[in-house]
Order: structure tokens, then sequence, then C-alpha cells
């Protein structure tokens, strides 16, 4: 068994005393995993850092096994990456995303994704924008997609304003007013074709995509948050300006049952 295929490294875990276990997410295979014997050499230590890009090709005898890692650099981006602390975190943050997909599936929309991320982590308005649209495209991956182009109560397409925490759809503002205080506020950037992303904005995109990620995704795993997540937040929040407050989901729970089929 072999192909060959460009990928983007995840991170990497010792395996014996010279080698490693990369992880890496390729555009036509997924998420993959591979050993890389010599890995821990000073020649691929510097290529099997998080972020960069290369050139692997994988072989085993069957398809069922771990395999091995050939690779050669395509970009190596791990320097720039580690200049900023969002950088730093959106990184991993990332990383830990595409772990709640299945292993060897496929997923080339969100290959594109994390490659042009990477490339804009730098900077905070942009990666923020961008964390969150890749959050809801890993939700949406996982059978948990949000539908923020039409009203839920009345099917309108304009003046959506507030999304639904009981069914991740969009609701218009007449319809919404009445239970504004038990909704999110829809993001304009995610409504409105053109609009960048500001410090409020942005922390009412988060907030909202951390709250269905914790009901759909963590909570039934039993897992939690991953830290760079929380990490990337606030670094991503900090270099915008002062705010409002902690992005933290809201405790709806009790909530849900008052609110209309929206």
């Amino acid at each position: 068994m072999q192909w060959t295929d460009e990928a983007i490294i995840l991170g990497v875990r010792r395996h014996g005393e010279t080698s490693v276990v990369a992880e890496v997410m390729t555009r036509a295979r997924g998420r993959h995993l591979g050993l890389v014997r010599g890995g821990r050499s000073r020649s691929l230590q510097p290529v099997l850092q998080p972020g960069n890009a290369v050139e692997i090709t994988w072989r085993a005898r069957l398809d069922e096994h771990l395999g091995e890692f050939r690779m050669e650099p395509l970009e190596l981006r791990a320097a720039r990456l580690m200049e900023t602390a969002a950088a730093v975190y959106g990184v991993q943050a990332m990383a830990a995303l595409l772990r709640l997909l299945p292993e060897r599936d496929p997923h080339p929309h969100l290959f594109t994704s994390l490659s042009v991320i990477l490339d804009h982590l730098h900077d905070p308005r942009d990666a923020g924008e961008l964390f969150v649209r890749f959050e809801i495209a890993v939700l949406e991956d996982l059978g948990f997609g949000l539908d923020l182009a039409r009203c839920a109560a009345t099917g309108t397409l304009e003046d959506l304003a507030f999304v639904s925490p009981k069914s991740g759809r969009a609701v218009s503002r007449t319809a919404g007013l009445p239970y504004a205080d038990r909704m999110f506020a829809l993001p304009p950037f995610l409504s409105v074709e053109g609009r960048a992303a500001d410090r409020e904005s942005l922390e009412d995109a988060l907030r909202m995509t951390g709250y269905f990620l914790h009901r759909h995704v963590y909570e039934p795993r039993g897992i939690d948050v991953s830290a760079a997540r929380n990490g990337f937040v606030q670094a991503a929040l900090k270099a915008l300006g002062p705010g409002r407050s902690p992005v933290d989901p809201p405790a709806t729970g009790d909530q849900l049952r008052d609110l209309p089929s929206l």
C-alpha cells in the first residue's frame, strides 16, 4: 500500500529512541497518522513542527496498518506561527477540532480552510473570523450544521439578527425580539457579505460556536473543551482591544424549553 499527498503537520509524539508518530491533515485522506523513522533528528525536527506544509508518501503492508511516512517540506510556517500567542494557540486549537473527526475520513474543504487560516494567524481580526468559520465547518461535518441563511420562523432571508440555541437556525429581528434574551446575537460578519468582524461581533460568534460545540460534541463525548481554544480566544480578543466579558457558553439548558419551535 502506498500513496502520496499534500499534508499539514498537526503534531507528533515520541516513538522509541529516534522515531516519532506524526499526525497530519492530508488534502485527500483526512487526518492520518504514520511513523517517521529518525523523526527526532536535527534535520527532521524543524520539518515536523505544527503548521508546516509537507508532501508525504505513506507506505504500509496493509491499509489498516499504521504505516510509515516519508516527507519533503513544502512550506515551513512554524517559525512565523511562534511569533504571536494567537498563532501558537490557534494551531493547537484547530488540531484539536480536527481530532473530533474520524481518522482517515476525507475532508478536503477543511484542509483548504486550515491552510488559509495558517497563512492569516498573524492578524487577530482575520484569524478570529476565519477560526469561527472553521468551527462552523467542523460542526457541519460532524452532523450539527448551523443554518444562518434563513429565518427559522418566517423563512425570510432579510434582517436576520439572532440564532436559536435550540435549533442552531437564524431568526429574524421581528420574530426573535420577544425571546432575544434567550438567543444568541447573529454576528453581522456571518450574515452580511463583505462585513468584517469587530471585537463585539467576534465575541458573539465565539460564544455561539463554543455553545454548540459543547452541547453537541464535548458534553455527549464526556470531554473538555481544548485549553488551546481558550488561549486562542483570549489572545485574539485581547489584540482587538477591551471588551465585555470572557467568552463562555451560556447556561441555557432550562431556557430551551421556553423557546418556540425555532
